[in-house]
């Protein structure tokens, strides 16, 4: 075969004899097994980085969105404090802030601390709030596990967490006694306020920090157990879109009429996110090391292969094989590792990413252990959010490590002298 065959403009580059000659070094025979070897731990190792990366970003990324939809779904986007004097006139403040275009609820709230006990005793706290508010927050009134809150405002009921609910031992029917810090003031002083309320609902958010430590109450009844003058604590305003929270501000702030203070809920959780997103940043250049780590491997196992096929290139050369015919056949056996490599763990990835709460609760039942503490990360169940753009981003990274690991040692054999060769095989 000579030249013009081998390297004729109608075979072109990556031709058919370079992807069988290709496949051929891939099945590697017995004396070659070393390099079967490097071969197969190189894709496992691309593999399990692409998976590796595409879970855990799946994970933070759930982990912030499930953070954010329970803390906004929770709390109010703006937080409208008083300034120069009490929040008095809070109905008409209220009103006038809920007419502004683009804010979806105005909650008047006063809050407290407070100690609750029953069979246990617990520390709290306790919001006042407004039957009709609280049914318009998705995140309670959706969430309601006993009771209802039908006569909320009508009596001294009050609605509390299921982890409360548990904590305490009650249900809902029961009754539970709260205990203020602030209350009468007495000629021996100021003494604490203690008072029973019936537990009308037991809601469940999903979050364990709310579940286990925030009692609602009508807000009326929480004005006078917090000894308050008819006003307020604050107004927790929601809009239609959070993460344009600086487009309300100025509005909220003319709205309100009186001297205020915003509050808006990056400001509120700055830290907390802000740790989340610097983990999130570390997470992936760590991982990112293994399928760096895959790429050196695929390195050391095509310069094997290459000096291992030292007599076979110079052949190839004197029948007429070009330079870049010797090149890219082993760009395509090196690269043929890192795509299926890449491919596999993609699809892995997108498996664990689809069932990791099922997966999650069969490792908890083999090992005998809680893999995900509610009390410790907040949630009740292991959270995963695939992001598109992030695992695109995953799949072309390690495809371009896979493609630029295979440049040196195919630069390599294109430039091996084919008399050397032979004579060092003689």
């Amino acid at each position: 075969m000579d030249e013009t065959v081998m390297d004729s403009p109608q075979a072109g580059p990556f031709a058919p004899f370079e992807w069988m000659l290709s496949a051929r070094y891939l099945r590697a025979r017995r004396k070659e097994g070393f390099v079967s070897v490097i071969a197969g731990f190189s894709f496992l190792g691309i593999m399990l980085g692409v998976a590796t990366l595409i879970i855990v970003m799946a994970v933070l990324n759930g982990f912030r969105t499930e953070l954010l939809s329970k803390i906004l779904g929770f709390n109010g986007h703006i937080v409208a404090q008083p300034l120069e004097s009490p929040l008095t006139d809070w109905k008409d403040v209220t009103e006038r802030i809920s007419q502004v275009q683009g804010v979806r609820l105005a909650v008047p709230i006063v809050d407290g601390p407070a100690l609750a006990s029953s069979a246990n005793a617990s520390g709290v706290l306790v919001r006042g709030i407004r039957a009709a508010d609280l049914d318009q927050l998705p995140s309670i009134s959706a969430g309601i596990k006993q009771g209802s809150l039908e006569h909320f405002d009508g009596g001294q009921g009050v609605a509390i967490g299921q982890g409360l609910a548990d904590q305490l031992a009650v249900h809902a029917g029961d009754s539970i006694t709260l205990v203020a810090q602030r209350g009468a003031v007495t000629p021996m002083g100021m003494m604490p306020r203690v008072k029973k309320y019936l537990v009308a609902a037991v809601f469940e958010i999903g979050m364990s920090e709310y579940d286990a430590g925030v009692i609602f109450m009508p807000i009326a009844e929480a004005q006078a157990f917090f000894n308050r003058n008819q006003d307020v604590t604050a107004i927790e305003v929601f809009t239609t879109n959070p993460d344009r929270i600086d487009l309300f501000r100025k509005t909220i702030a003319e709205a309100a009429g009186r001297p205020i203070f915003l509050v808006d809920w990056r400001e509120r959780n700055a830290t907390f996110f802000g740790a989340l997103a610097v983990e999130r940043n570390v997470m992936f250049l760590i991982l990112s090391l293994i399928v760096l780590v895959a790429a050196l491997n695929i390195v050391s196992g095509l310069i094997m292969l290459v000096k291992d096929k030292g007599s076979d290139i110079a052949i190839l050369r004197t029948m007429g094989a070009s330079r870049g015919a010797i090149m890219r056949t082993f760009m395509i056996t090196g690269a043929s590792i890192g795509v299926a490599g890449t491919l596999v763990g993609f699809v892995v990835g997108l498996f664990v990413c689809v069932n990791i709460e099922t997966i999650r609760q069969v490792m908890s039942w083999l090992t005998r252990t809680d893999l995900f503490p509610p009390k410790l990360y907040f949630l009740s169940k292991l959270p995963a959010e695939i992001d598109l753009v992030e695992t695109a981003a995953v799949v072309t990274m390690a495809l371009t490590l896979s493609f630029l690991a295979t440049l040196y040692p195919s630069w390599r054999a294109a430039r091996l002298d084919p008399v050397e060769a032979l004579r060092q095989r003689g």
